[in-house]
């Protein structure tokens, strides 16, 4: 059954909403103008034009302000559930002693120019991320991080070298969907390096991934932002374990 939503301002279902973006042109008049132009264009009816700053050499950055018509279905929305448990540091310890009678072998990395190793960081490091400790702090669990910059052709080789069970790796930058590129070029180069059915599991992550694009690019698994080590650690014992 439908349920239709509409944009929360000042009443509900008021559909005001507030948008940002950067315009190539000095800041004027004329430039002003041009803002409410396209806010329009966009469906704002009407616009206010609420800030406007100079950035640097002829480029503007707006803000805008104004209602849309549109109706949001929320029975039509398509998003990726947690599939799996959510467990705890000692639980999946336990299950990779269990399943594997080894250890869990993670290697992970920011790979193309990237040099932005927050994330990964984050999901790796002991120090974690929110309160909870990296897959390092995981006793079963044996990390490689090879940091930023990492070429294709290097991870393909430490995964191999490694006997990584799991890939995990980080795309920050975005511009001209280089997380994307730079995504499907890994996934390439791993099967073309590992025999069908023998590949390491391939998890990305990042601010601007697409949840449901996992099949699209490749990969396993895609965790967008917000994402803590706990959900990582359970799904790559999940996932290993579906594959023994």
């Amino acid at each position: 059954m439908s349920e239709y939503v509409r944009p929360y301002g000042d009443t509900t279902g008021d559909g005001m909403v507030q948008v940002s973006f950067t315009l190539p042109v000095p800041h004027d008049k004329v430039a002003e103008g041009a803002a409410l132009q396209l806010a329009a264009k966009m469906g704002l009816d009407p616009a206010m034009l609420v800030h406007a700053k100079q950035m640097g050499t002829g480029f503007t950055f707006f803000v805008v302000y104004g209602r849309v018509s549109h109706l949001v279905d929320l029975a039509a929305v398509t998003v990726v559930e947690r599939d799996y448990p959510l467990l705890a540091a000692k639980e999946v310890n336990a299950l990779v002693r269990k399943r594997l009678r080894r250890k869990l072998v993670v290697v992970g990395a920011c790979i193309g120019t990237d040099a932005h190793t927050v994330g990964i960081d984050a999901i790796l490091n002991v120090k974690g991320v929110a309160g909870e400790k990296g897959l390092e702090y995981y006793r079963e669990l044996r990390v490689v991080n090879m940091g930023a910059q990492v070429t294709v052709p290097d991870l393909v080789a430490a995964a191999r070298t490694e006997k990584a069970d799991a890939v995990l790796v980080s795309q920050v930058v975005t511009q001209k969907d280089a997380h994307l590129h730079n995504t499907r070029e890994m996934s390439a180069a791993f099967r073309e390096s590992y025999p069908a059915g023998r590949r390491p599991l391939l998890v990305v992550g990042g601010p601007r991934f697409d949840e449901t694009m996992a099949g699209d690019l490749g990969v396993d698994r895609i965790f967008s932002r917000g994402t803590t080590p706990r959900e990582v650690a359970s799904y790559l014992i999940h996932a290993v374990k579906e594959r023994t």
